[in-house]
């Protein structure tokens, strides 16, 4: 009884919360409605980024950074779809837009089958290449004394095909653009306990929770099944379907789908994909979805994110506690390059989502820094948490340091867009973007007050 009473006290909850939140997004266009899909862009300008203080000069930079854009993970969603689109046509239920549908869907399915599932765009390489050129301008000193020094570039990746492809993207760029640096960049290594902590030994209690907490699973069937999910999912299915073989959906006559919604998410997977495949062809993917709708499906993917990667329940930390070991490492190399024992100049690791997303909450990053109660669920209405902004393809977090005789600043870049860190880290001085290490480390909680 407890059980049902909290599922209803939730139900009633984000029914209240949700409608109030489309609204908002409607100004935005198409904008806002591809979620961590979402490729990527730079935030901010380099010409606009605040000066070093007085004296200081760039002696190292670190990054992670995730993936560029990519073909779907695999056909499945493509395949379910198809799948119903063939039964729908083999007795003329398809609408105009329809027939059209099936013949995209394939074409989109080959040309990402063609590069492979899983496996960088031609976008994707671009985000890279450029990124990695717009590093090297931003730090003209810092690699002039890279090849002075002959210091190290060091490439880690996750070792899944994806961060081992941008990792050495990202490298060859540098290269490309500065020959002198070639010599300096070392072997790409592969470490997956740091950079795919998800699934590694570290990842357990983690994997634990996505799996079996009753809680989340819960909430999030609660959010997914809610009445404003299946008006979206019908309206997006009509575009496709009559409305007769949409009903049929709707009543589970098709064994290969258990809902309208999920069968929607499904044509939406295809639409929040297809600007990421833009390199391989013209998919019109919008005809198939109105923005309103995009934008709802985008809430419930970006939903999933937020409780099982993001910064989830309030009383809880363990989406994102195993990110500790990413952030122990970005300390561990800016205190050897302090201490004399590293002769690197540039630590660049590659990685995915669900290292990005829960790195960002543990360190309070720009829109992951407010859980939610069981009691008031996230929505749109209020909360800032986006997976376009918080890890959309090829996010990236750097941290520069800077050195004036002993002393050293760190200044970080969140999708190159100069940004503070979390609230209680005290800056140089009001308004700068730099702080001493000493003082990130005792706010970050690596040493003690």
């Amino acid at each position: 009884m407890q059980k049902r009473t909290a599922a209803l006290s939730l139900t009633l909850a984000v029914s209240a919360l949700l409608p109030a939140a489309l609204p908002a997004q409607a100004t935005a266009g198409s904008s806002g409605s591809y979620a961590t899909k979402t490729p990527y862009a730079p935030q901010q300008n380099m010409r606009s980024y605040q000066h070093a203080p007085k004296g200081f000069v760039p002696v190292f930079t670190e990054n992670v950074s995730r993936h560029g854009s990519r073909a779907a993970s695999d056909s499945e969603d493509g395949d379910l779809i198809l799948a119903l689109w063939e039964k729908a046509r083999s007795e003329g239920q398809l609408t105009r837009d329809g027939e059209r549908f099936g013949g995209e869907t394939k074409s989109l399915l080959a040309a990402m089958d063609a590069i492979g599932y899983g496996q960088l765009s031609g976008r994707g390489v671009r985000e890279i290449q450029d990124t990695a050129a717009r590093l090297e301008k931003r730090l003209p000193g810092l690699f002039e004394r890279i090849v002075e020094n002959s210091e190290q570039i060091n490439v880690v990746n996750s070792g899944k095909d994806r961060a081992v492809d941008s990792g050495n993207l990202f490298a060859e760029a540098l290269a490309e653009n500065d020959p002198a640096l070639a010599p300096l960049i070392t072997p790409a290594r592969t470490d997956a306990d740091l950079l795919y902590f998800h699934k590694s030994a570290g990842g357990a209690e983690y994997r634990d929770y996505v799996e079996n907490d009753e809680r989340l699973a819960t909430t999030l069937d609660t959010i997914t099944n809610q009445t404003a999910s299946h008006t979206a999912a019908r309206d997006v299915l009509k575009k496709i379907f009559k409305p007769a073989f949409v009903e049929r959906i709707a009543a589970g006559e098709f064994e290969s789908i258990a809902t309208e919604v999920e069968a929607a998410q499904a044509v939406y997977a295809l639409y929040s994909i297809a600007p990421a495949m833009a390199d391989e062809g013209d998919w019109n993917m919008k005809r198939y979805i109105a923005p309103r709708d995009a934008r709802w499906f985008a809430y419930l993917s970006d939903a999933e994110d937020f409780y099982e990667k993001g910064p989830g329940f309030e009383d809880s930390d363990i989406t994102y506690r195993m990110a500790n070991v990413l952030l122990d490492d970005f300390f561990t190399k800016i205190d050897a390059k302090r201490n004399g024992t590293s002769d690197a100049g540039a630590e660049l690791r590659f990685t995915h989502a669900e290292e990005i997303i829960p790195l960002a909450a543990l360190m309070g990053l720009p829109g992951s820094t407010k859980a939610v109660s069981e009691a008031e669920p996230y929505t749109y209405a209020d909360n800032p948490w986006r997976g376009e902004s918080v890890a959309s393809m090829a996010t990236n977090i750097q941290w520069d340091l800077f050195r004036k005789g002993n002393r050293y600043l760190v200044r970080m870049l969140y999708n190159e867009k100069q940004t503070a860190f979390k609230k209680g880290c005290e800056p140089v001085a009001k308004g700068s973007y730099f702080y001493d290490v000493d003082e990130l480390k005792q706010c970050l909680g690596r040493t003690a007050p």
